[in-house]
């Protein structure tokens, strides 16, 4: 699962970038999208992930291009944008789903002795990572 969610996340930085949107598009699925496993994915995602590979190529490509590059061609702007707006979308699923805990976490309540010998002390800050995978 690490492998899908890093690769979902290399198209959502792709498509953060400042190039012209259909070829962060067609890149982010070249270098990225196309290396997913669909079945890696959990099962809440799968057909939104499949529908957005298949709408980046459903058209024939002509000579000297792919599918990809085809259907981007002749995707307006707007739909591009859309396509682009659901894959980061379910990368933020994707993450949101891989840092739910399995079962819900049982808080065992500190005793009020424990909880006394404690004040006093400087807390340590939590430092919460920018990237998920390095959480």
């Amino acid at each position: 699962m690490a492998h899908t969610w890093q690769q979902l996340e290399g198209a959502a930085l792709v498509l953060a970038r400042s190039h012209p949107i259909k070829d962060r598009l067609a890149e982010a699925y070249r270098d990225y999208l196309s290396r997913i496993d669909v079945e890696e994915l959990p099962e809440l995602l799968r057909e939104e992930f499949r529908a957005c590979l298949e709408s980046l190529t459903r058209e024939r490509p002509q000579r000297g291009e792919d599918a990809v590059r085809a259907t981007v061609r002749k995707m307006s702007n707007p739909e591009a944008d859309a396509v682009a707006g659901t894959l980061v979308k379910l990368y933020g699923a994707l993450v949101r789903e891989s840092l739910r805990p399995a079962e819900p976490a049982q808080l065992t309540p500190v005793p009020a002795v424990a909880a006394a010998a404690g004040r006093g002390k400087k807390a340590v800050p939590q430092v919460v990572s920018l990237y998920a995978h390095e959480g």
